[in-house]
């Protein structure tokens, strides 16, 4: 009688047939750190912008008009709010001492100098302002400010030894003053909680910086030098 061959057909069948070990499933990803929250500072950073000197140009025939050859003129300040304080400027004997801090003008806005650039000449009351980037103050007296544009250097950022630069209204000296300008006062019809400038009633010879904050509203009127 032959041998049977079934023990080692199926102990082939068996380990041919064997399925292979599979990998483990893969790690689900870590999940995302969160965001760290976005660090809003007392007193954010402000921009108010405008041009000036150019011209609306049609530059193909059916096509709309674009602006061209302007000028920027901007203002760069730190913006603080009221946070419920009323009568921020103060009044009498004690008038604007609360905004400056001890310093003899207003930073006119917070931490660092506030600063004046200008791509065009322009015309401010009476006096003339190169193109360039200037510091600004204001001279405050209960019913008369005075817009300041001065030349004197201004730091970045805080340094306790330097003592010809600027910081804030800190170290000012009017030698260095271009401007000097009376700035007209009115009363906006609400109050404003946070510090603004804005330039209002604008053309392309000129228009007004305005600065506005509690129940205060100045301005200073430019023009584009010929």
């Amino acid at each position: 009688m032959r041998p049977t061959l079934l023990p080692a057909l199926t102990c082939a069948l068996l380990l041919g047939s064997a399925a292979p070990a599979q990998a483990p499933a893969p790690a689900p990803p870590a999940p995302a750190p969160a965001a760290a929250p976005v660090r809003v500072q007392p007193s954010p950073a402000g921009t108010a912008a405008t041009q000036v000197g150019g011209k609306w140009v049609v530059e193909k025939e059916g096509a709309e008009p674009r602006y061209r050859e302007g000028k920027w003129v901007t203002v760069t300040y730190s913006r603080p709010i009221l946070r419920g304080r009323t009568g921020i400027f103060g009044s009498g004997a004690d008038y604007g001492k609360k905004v400056t801090g001890g310093a003899p003008v207003w930073r006119a806005g917070a931490n660092a100098t506030t600063r004046f650039k200008t791509e065009a000449p322009l015309l401010i009351g009476g006096k003339a302002v190169p193109a360039g980037e200037y510091s600004l103050f204001i001279e405050l007296k209960e019913g008369a400010w005075t817009f300041i544009l001065s030349s004197q250097p201004a730091l970045k950022t805080w340094d306790p030894k330097e003592k010809s630069a600027t910081w804030g209204a800190d170290n000012y000296d009017p030698k260095f003053d271009l401007v000097r300008a009376p700035m007209k006062l009115g009363k906006p019809a609400a109050s404003f909680d946070q510090l603004t400038f804005g330039f209002v009633n604008m053309t392309q010879e000129g228009g007004t910086l305005a600065v506005w904050w509690e129940k205060e509203l100045a301005t200073v009127d430019f023009k584009v030098a010929p």
